[in-house]
């Protein structure tokens, strides 16, 4: 390596600087066809691979005449030098690097573009990292007088004090990881004040001094942050230098000592990112003492911290007709940042002092629960839900005079947004559709919404009841009152499920219904005499308001439906103990009826919808006032029978209203059981008759006549006929005569079967009841003496359901049309982000191609669904009578037959399903159960699942590897996104089979062992799937497998798990030892391929943790670990002897561990964008805080083919020295 000289523009080794700018142009230009530009690059990779490649990017970025590109190119080749060769320079060749990179700092000024800044910065860093403190000692020294210069030369220090902040404490930065102790120290000596330093540490080493002056950098980043915030910040390079001392303060604020904080000046009135780092919340309260809180915390609460709040909420505020992505960004760090604030508030208001401005604090808050952003508003709610339920600050005045504007504010905000259309120009729409990019990502965040606004209501009127609920309902009926006001009147030809009428009543539903939750907490709390009137005021009021709401015309369905769930809120909720107002709302919902209308099939939909529900209301309340009704049984069984005659049109609707009578028997604890059992029993005779039936059972006795039996006899024979295969679009083809009667067949054919029946009848008796509870029992009794009459032909419903499947299955089918099959059973579904067009547009197409062979198929489709998924969801009640069900000792292996035999054939969408509910099967088997029904389930379980996936995943790579064009793109993404899915399902089975913290479901404790049972069969459900080889070799191939999958979450998931199971096999079994090869071997092996994979490059910590977690713990054992590191070409037995030993050195320190993985693998492991030395610049949309991301989530607290033993290392192959 050459030392240089600025001027110099010949390189040695036979390249110049313009033979490199030359080709930089060619690389660069779109033009360039793709062989010039192949060996333009291959030219470039000769000039980096080039012992002189320092010296040539250092001339490179020098020159400030060159193009940026190229000096930016020039940098990143001194970066690639320092990462991947510094080892191997000599002393005075690591000095040139250093002077070099300090001379390229020192020439940065106002001219160069940021990347440019940017790179040199990171060229310092990654030299800092490795010679800091060893044989560099005056860094700090020359970051000061930098410092002191010009304000590009002050951004350049700033961007090279946050990355070292970041890399050395905040990140899995490998380098810094291995110096971690010497940096951490160092680092913070440089920034604290020395007369803190003194204070902390006055015994500590000084001999070795590494700071320059005594303020340290805390210091000199406050003044100039005072500096800026007293001045007018018209200049846009000290603006960007405010910014980027926020972006250090922000970085160091998590390991800095608070009382280095507490001797600056600015922090009072210091700006967004600096008070979100500083008042981030904790989860326990460590993070500031008592004093530290009066000192740093409580000064936000006084008038003066107010207004600048104020301010800047007023400043960072954003129009929705003109988004600025970087202030509605900071808009949204400061809404988080008051919760910051106010989260300390609420931990500690005994450390508030009185004389605090709260009040004008808690009106800053509702002023931003109030803003347009529902992004920046929740998190105001999130914050009101927690002062409403503190003893403390709930029963404040401050508080209590916000009360009316919150309810108004709830109330508003309660409306389902979602409905809207996302075209609509409210500005909270727009917003919305700005910070969510995907349909489920929306739904989320909107449930976290409304979850919030429920809970503000619901914890106001807990705290005042009779005030609270009087002005709800008030409000309430003015709305419905003039609920068309302003409004086309209602009409069946332009009827609309999103009409603003009913929205607008929605919303108040929503209201009241989160005040009746809070009215029931309140009912729980001590009884007063005083309480007592109270209640009987505030019940006798709600009694009225309800009965008068149901006395009104309402001519929407969809508002009906509505009322009727209101109603069933109050009969259930604080009415609960009247039985005949209850009964008056049963009477309400059976008497209600709408007729279709042909104008409308939206109308017609929403009156079908409307029937359903109002049984599924009915079946509620049954069961919550089964003991009233049975005293009345027989007139309500004469209304329901009638009620049933006249608007039951098939047999499903019939056993519905019948449940309702059933679940009256069934719960009525007030009748003697004998009585009630054979009542029960008489009710399932029919069905059971049905399960029973010779027919039926010889219909299933081969797949031929199971067709039959669900009205797809005939379906080989017409496909064929008509040669399907050779018509291209099929919903552009109508249906004959004879295609409409096969889907009329196939449609009627279900209402003859038991199977929807059944799931209704058992449904009941199982689900979301007491275990231990009397009706529990009966049902258990009632159903396990039909089980062996019913299990035989519902295994057959499965396994035919998935030998449909099996196009091997259509023998009468020709060769060539086989691929009819795939076609006809390929599930049609909207995704958004993936489908064309919208999710209406979707159902129209759906809808209009009813007549087609495409909705012929689609008819198939659903037959096959619905006993398919029938059978499924009886598996899973089944699996609630826990050993009246898995007591059969017979009933696994036809079981797993029945569910796997032709599971293969499955498409990747309906295994997700299939996994799902096994998931709940497998989950629910009794301890006592385990030995003889789990291990053929399970096994076979991953057995396919691992094919499934595997091959899948293959065929993606496939696809991708073949690129194909713009018209599959969308069917692309979309089986990608459902193998996701799958992978992820899967992956999740795992993590719950073996979380070592999961309980048993169910059974004595371990103690207390009356079966005799082995401590493994016993314990929980880990240690059985551990200690049980016919599961535990699938299970742990699959893992292995899902290694190299590329789903980053399943991925992720899965090294977590593989990193619990290394310690349970380092003992001396037999079985223990070979799961320790294995592990050794292939998991290793699959590791490291991943760890090479770019796809991966953001798991690396995690497969470097788990890679080291096999090294240290098997290592004494076996030399399997050493031996599969040898085979890879890189290595010799020096340097990996080297790194084990230093893993073993490391102890507990993770962190270190990683390090050394990591720096052992440097030049096998993947790259990232930016090391590739691409310039990639963030989308400010995408940019979320943690806590934005968890408002995103449910309920916020909320890939190759199997080959024998080891997984397809094709891909790099040669990495691996073996023939």
């Amino acid at each position: 390596m050459n030392s240089a000289d600025d001027n110099d523009e010949q390189t040695s080794g036979g390249f110049t600087n313009d033979q490199v700018l030359a080709a930089l142009k060619v690389v660069h230009d779109s033009k360039t066809p793709n062989p010039v530009r192949k060996k333009a690059e291959e030219y470039l990779q000769q000039v980096n691979s080039n012992k002189d490649a320092p010296y040539h990017g250092y001339t490179l970025a020098a020159d400030k005449s060159n193009p940026p590109i190229a000096r930016h190119y020039g940098l990143w080749m001194l970066d690639d030098a320092i990462r991947h060769h510094w080892g191997e320079y000599t002393l005075e060749q690591s000095t040139a690097l250093r002077e070099w990179a300090i001379r390229l700092a020192e020439r940065v000024d106002d001219d160069d573009p940021s990347f440019i800044t940017n790179k040199i910065a990171a060229v310092w860093v990654e030299i800092a990292k490795r010679s800091w403190v060893l044989d560099w000692m005056n860094m700090d020294e020359l970051l000061v007088r930098l410092w002191s210069e010009s304000m590009a030369l002050k951004i350049l220090c700033l961007t090279i004090l946050e990355t070292l902040s970041d890399d050395i404490f905040g990140s899995e930065d490998a380098t810094a990881g291995l110096r971690e102790t010497d940096l951490n120290k160092a680092y913070v000596q440089i920034f604290t004040p020395a007369v803190v330093l003194a204070e902390y540490f006055p015994h500590r080493e000084t001999s070795i001094n590494v700071r320059y002056g005594g303020e340290g950098w805390l210091l000199r980043l406050s003044e100039l942050l005072e500096l800026f915030l007293n001045a007018k910040l018209d200049d846009p390079t000290g603006a960007i230098c405010t910014v980027k001392v926020l972006s250090v303060l922000k970085s160091v604020i998590g390991w800095i000592l608070p009382k280095a904080l507490s001797t600056t000046k600015c922090f009072e009135q210091a700006a967004v990112e600096v008070f979100y780092s500083l008042y981030y919340p904790r989860k326990d309260h460590s993070r500031f003492s008592d004093d530290e809180f009066k000192e740093l915390v409580c000064p936000m609460y006084q008038d003066q911290a107010i207004q600048l709040l104020n301010r800047i909420y007023e400043w960072s505020t954003v129009d929705s007709e003109d988004i600025d992505p970087d202030k509605y960004l900071l808009a949204k760090k400061f809404s988080e940042t008051i919760y910051n604030i106010g989260i300390l508030l609420y931990e500690r208001p005994r450390l508030v002092p009185e004389p605090s401005d709260l009040d004008g604090f808690l009106q800053l808050l509702v002023k931003i629960a109030t803003n347009q952003s529902l992004h920046i508003s929740i998190v105001a709610l999130h914050l009101w839900t927690k002062i409403l339920i503190s003893d403390k600050l709930c029963t404040c005045n401050p508080v209590i005079s916000l009360i009316p504007q919150l309810l108004e504010i709830c109330s508003h905000r309660m409306i389902k947004y979602e409905a809207l259309p996302e075209d609509s120009t409210n500005p909270s729409i727009v917003f919305l559709n700005y910070d969510t990019d995907t349909m489920p990502e929306k739904h989320n965040f909107l449930g976290n919404y409304a979850r919030f606004c429920a809970q503000i209501v619901g914890s106001i009127v807990e705290n005042q009841p009779v005030d609270a609920i009087y002005h709800i309902l008030s409000q309430a009926e003015q709305v419905i009152t003039h609920l068309y006001d302003g409004e086309p009147a209602f009409k069946v030809e332009t009827y609309s499920k999103s009409s603003v009428p009913f929205l607008k009543l929605d919303a108040q539903c929503n209201v009241i219904e989160a005040g009746l939750k809070g009215c029931g907490k309140w009912l729980l709390t001590q009884s007063s005499q005083e309480k007592d009137r109270h209640n009987e005021i505030m019940l006798q009021n709600l009694k009225v308001w309800c009965e008068r709401m149901l006395g009104l015309i309402f001519e929407d369905p969809l508002v009906k439906e509505r009322v009727i769930h209101l109603a069933v809120g109050f009969a259930t909720g604080p009415l609960k103990q009247d039985a005949r107002f209850a009964f008056k709302v049963f009477e309400y919902i059976l008497v209600t009826r709408y007729p279709e209308n042909l104008a409308s099939t939206t109308y017609s939909d929403a009156v079908k919808d409307l029937q359903t529900f109002c049984v599924h209301q009915l079946q509620k309340l049954a069961m919550r006032f089964s003991d009233y009704m049975i005293t009345i049984y027989d007139e309500i069984e004469r209304k329901v029978n009638q009620v049933s005659q006249e608007v039951a049109h098939d047999e499903q609707a019939r056993t519905r209203y019948s449940s309702i009578l059933f679940i009256i028997t069934h719960r009525a604890t007030s009748v003697a059981p004998e009585p009630r059992e054979k009542h029960l029993d008489a009710f399932l005779q029919p069905l059971i008759t049905k399960w029973v039936n010779s027919e039926m059972t010889q219909s299933l006795s081969s797949f031929d006549s199971f067709c039959s039996l669900i009205g797809l006899g005939g379906i080989q024979q017409y496909m064929s006929q008509r040669n399907t295969h050779l018509i291209q679009d099929w919903s552009l083809h109508p249906l004959d005569d004879e295609g409409k009667v096969l889907q009329t067949q196939t449609q009627n054919a279900l209402e003859q079967l038991p199977l929807r029946a059944t799931k209704i009848m058992l449904g009941i008796g199982v689900e979301k009841i007491d275990p231990v509870s009397q009706p529990f029992a009966m049902a258990c009794r009632l159903w396990q003496k039909h089980l062996p009459l019913i299990l035989p032909n519902l295994l057959r419903f499965i396994s035919h359901a998935h030998a449909f499947h099996n196009a091997t299955n259509w023998a009468s089918l020709p060769q060539e049309m086989k691929g009819v099959v795939k076609r006809i059973l390929t599930d049609r579904f909207w995704q958004v982000g993936i489908s064309i067009g919208s999710r209406d547009e979707f159902y129209a197409k759906v809808g209009r191609t009813k007549l087609t062979l495409e909705g012929l198929a689609s008819s198939i489709r659903s037959t096959l669904r619905v006993v398919r998924e029938t059978g499924y969801q009886l598996l899973e009640y089944l699996s609630l009578l826990d050993e009246s069900f898995y007591g059969f000792k017979e009933l696994s292996k036809p079981l797993s037959h029945a569910l796997f035999s032709d599971a293969s054939a499955l498409s990747t969408h309906q295994m997700v399903i299939l996994v799902d509910k096994l998931k709940i099967v497998v989950e629910n088997c009794p301890v006592t159960c385990r030995s003889h029904f789990l291990p053929p389930i399970v096994a076979t379980l991953f057995e396919q699942l691992d094919q499934k996936a595997s091959s899948e995943w293959e065929s993606i790579e496939e696809r991708n590897k073949a690129a194909a064009g713009a018209d599959g793109l969308d069917e692309e993404m979309r089986d990608e996104s459902i193998l996701r899915q799958l992978t992820y399902t899967s992956v999740t089975l795992v993590v719950n089979l073996l979380d070592p913290q999961r309980p048993n479901r169910s059974g004595p404790a371990l103690a207390d062992n009356p079966n005799g049972l082995s401590h493994v069969e016993h314990g929980n459900i880990r240690s059985f799937m551990i200690a049980t080889p016919e599961i535990l070799k699938p299970l742990i191939l699959f893992c292995t497998h899902a290694l190299r999958m590329r789903d980053t979450r399943s991925c992720s998931l899965i090294t977590r798990v593989l990193r619990s199971l290394v310690p349970e096999f380092d003992t001396t079994g037999p079985l223990d030892t070979d799961v320790r090869e294995f592990i050794s071997h292939e998991v290793l092996r699959a590791c490291i391929t991943s760890l090479h994979d770019t796809y991966f490059v953001d798991l690396q910590k995690d497969l470097a943790q788990l890679i080291s977690s096999i090294i240290i713990t098997y290592s004494p054992r076996t030399d399997t670990p050493k031996g599969v590191l040898l085979t890879l070409s890189s290595m010799t037995a020096e340097r990996v002897d080297h790194a084990i030993d230093q893993l073993y050195r490391a102890h507990s320190n993770h962190r270190q561990q990683r390090a050394l993985v990591l720096e052992l693998f440097k030049d096998l492991r993947g790259v990232s964008v930016s090391e590739q030395g691409r310039i990639a610049k963030p989308d400010t949309k995408k940019l979320r805080s943690a806590m934005q991301e968890r408002y995103m989530t449910v309920n916020m607290e909320t890939d190759n083919k199997r080959k024998e033993l080891s997984p397809d290392l094709g891909g790099v192959a040669d990495m691996f020295g073996q023939p």
